[in-house]
């Protein structure tokens, strides 16, 4: 595939992030072990992925491990850590040959040091890439992210490099786990839940927030030829039931 920017039409999103939510639930319902519903939600963020992407999104950002889900079973936390590796492993090719950027944000202290150098090893192989970039937020916390910042600055402010007067809104943004993108226009939560759940909270501003009773690995667009022309303001979301287990882009020229 030929490595080239796409440009976004003034109707579609450039940025668009989503909280995965409902993996275990989704599993459960089947009877099936939580880590069953983890590993069929990586459908459903292929295909999210390949709509945004041909759409001209700019920026996908998906909520993939929470600082908060440490507290989960060591079992499940160990089972996720594993798919996480795998994925990152397999994945990276993929996004590559397809142009598209990887990044991952959040706090990566914690991850053992092989997944952290697969991290790397991801982010340097797909670095060059222009058509469109994958955020993954990874042990992030909006909290986190915030007080991240504003440490940053005051490091500044100590080394003599800035006055305390010239941190702006606009400044510490810059310094934030997304840096330069462009802050999201629309978020999606899936599961049923309505809170944002410590998900980018200064960059979530002004976003539009959608809420989907669906469960993560239900939530599959419509595979088409695209691009499409998305409507935020035409249609009443971005996405709507095609039936009681699916979703289908809304698409309004």
């Amino acid at each position: 595939m030929e490595k080239t920017k796409l440009a976004a039409p003034s109707s579609v999103p450039r940025h668009v992030a989503i909280i995965m939510d409902g993996n275990n639930r989704w599993a459960k319902k089947r009877l099936l072990p939580g880590v069953a519903g983890h590993k069929a939600g990586v459908d459903a963020v292929r295909a999210v992925i390949e709509v945004c992407a041909k759409s001209g999104v700019e920026v996908l950002t998906l909520f993939a491990f929470s600082s908060e889900n440490w507290q989960r079973p060591a079992e499940e936390v160990g089972a996720l850590m594993e798919l996480f590796f795998s994925a990152l492993r397999r994945e990276a090719r993929r996004l590559n040959e397809n142009n598209i950027s990887l990044r991952i944000i959040g706090d990566r202290s914690r991850f053992h040091p092989e997944l952290q150098a697969a991290m790397r090893e991801a982010e340097a192989l797909t670095a060059g890439n222009n058509r469109f970039i994958l955020q993954i937020a990874a042990n992030y916390g909006g909290q986190w992210d915030i007080a991240q910042a504003a440490q940053r600055l005051a490091r500044e402010v100590q080394a003599g490099h800035l006055r305390p007067d010239d941190i702006t809104p606009g400044l510490l943004q810059t310094c934030l786990a997304t840096g330069e993108q462009p802050l999201p226009d629309l978020c999606i939560r899936t599961g049923g839940e309505h809170r944002i759940s410590n998900f980018l909270l200064w960059q979530l501003a002004y976003a539009e927030l959608y809420f989907s009773d669906l469960y993560w690995p239900d939530f599959k667009p419509r595979p088409c030829a695209m691009p499409w022309p998305i409507s935020l303001r035409a249609s009443a979301a971005l996405v709507r039931p095609a039936s009681r287990s699916r979703l289908e882009l809304v698409l309004n020229a």
